[in-house]
């Protein structure tokens, strides 16, 4: 299993399941110890077979801890997920991404944990919300907040309007161009393109494949220096919490290709923003507020950037967004600190539901490692 996340993340993503395959023959159930035993709390996290981005990546998050991590690979489209016994633990929390071939495991899986005697984080009901579609509707109107409709196009509404048979404001009202699509399901940015005129979705649909794609309004969320910067915000429990800021030339941010690995100044300015994150969750507290009472999630995370105007604009919300602490601390000397925050608060999430009353601990584990 190790070594199918490996080869994985090396971005040889077909051996990488075959390895997976392999292991889950084995068994289905894989445990990343605690650094302390015993552990403080045992917490099972339901998954589904795939490759990295179909799963919450809650090992990142939990490294050097006091809590057992317990992976359960669920059977889907089996007449039970569970094709063996649950092992034990003290709380549940859903791990599997919304996708449509998701829908039913996770809709089976609701009914199966309506009656869990132990305490269930982000119940699997409550992970549709996370469908970009199902949010854009959801966190429209929301006081301070910003998020375009996304809408789903067929290839056969696109192909109309490339060919000029329609027009993109007929079939979709309220559009014009510029738009994003990308396929529905895709993940990490992949298929993700900016169109601007019905000429360019030819050529897009003649690149990328596809039956369905998810087709929003482009908003230039650009400051007034023409840089683009995109936030990571940790909602738990419905505190946020500050995971990163990409700051990059680019409209289409991810964090490995802003330069934020070669350009100082750009560290220094996500420095800054970390340590006065206090100042950003209060100007957007009714937004943020909004995005947890809307979804009803307890662990969510939210990609979004602050427009000229002053509202928080939102691309995605979900659940299994990687947040993690693996940056070499030579460079990202500021980090930690912050990424300890994400970490105690998410444990503090479990302890709370584990124990029956509210807890605050923060403990330095990394010594113990």
């Amino acid at each position: 299993m190790n070594l199918s996340t490996i080869v994985q993340c090396l971005g040889q993503r077909d051996l990488g399941i075959a390895f997976q395959t392999h292991a889950l023959e084995m068994k289905r159930v894989y445990t990343y110890r605690a650094v302390t035993r015993p552990a403080r709390a045992r917490l099972l996290i339901l998954v589904t077979p795939g490759d990295l981005s179909d799963n919450m990546p809650l090992d990142c998050l939990l490294e050097h801890t006091d809590i057992d991590l317990i992976f359960y690979y669920v059977t889907p489209g089996a007449g039970t997920p569970f094709s063996e016994p649950l092992p034990e633990h003290d709380a549940v929390i859903i791990g599997i991404v919304e996708a449509d071939a998701n829908r039913a495991l996770l809709a089976t899986l609701d009914q199966l944990l309506e009656d869990s005697a132990q305490p269930v984080i982000n119940a699997p009901g409550k992970i549709a919300a996370t469908e970009r579609g199902v949010a854009s509707a959801l966190l429209q109107n929301a006081p301070g907040l910003l998020i375009p409709q996304t809408l789903r196009a067929s290839r056969e509404d696109l192909q109309s309007i490339a060919s000029g048979g329609a027009a993109l404001s007929e079939l979709f009202e309220g559009c014009d161009f510029p738009v994003i699509l990308r396929p529905v399901g895709s993940h990490g940015g992949h298929g993700l393109e900016k169109i601007d005129g019905p000429e360019a979705v030819a050529g897009y649909l003649g690149r990328v494949d596809g039956g369905v794609f998810f087709l929003s309004r482009f908003v230039d969320y650009s400051r007034e220096d023409g840089l683009f910067r995109k936030i990571r915000v940790a909602l738990i429990d419905g505190e946020p919490f500050a995971c990163h800021m990409a700051v990059s030339t680019n409209w289409m941010i991810h964090y490995v290709n802003a330069d934020m690995y070669t350009n100082a100044d750009r560290r220094l300015e996500e420095a800054a923003f970390m340590a006065d994150f206090d100042a950003f969750a209060e100007r957007h507290r009714d937004a943020l507020a909004a995005i947890c009472e809307r979804t009803e999630l307890d662990y969510v995370c939210i990609d979004c950037a602050e427009t000229l105007d002053g509202e928080l604009l939102i691309f995605e919300i979900d659940h299994a967004m990687v947040v993690h602490a693996m940056d070499p601390e030579e460079m990202f000397p500021y980090k930690q600190v912050h990424m300890r925050k994400v970490r105690d608060a998410f444990r503090n999430a479990v302890f709370n539901r584990v124990e029956g009353e509210d807890v605050n601990v923060s403990v330095d584990l990394s010594a113990t490692v």
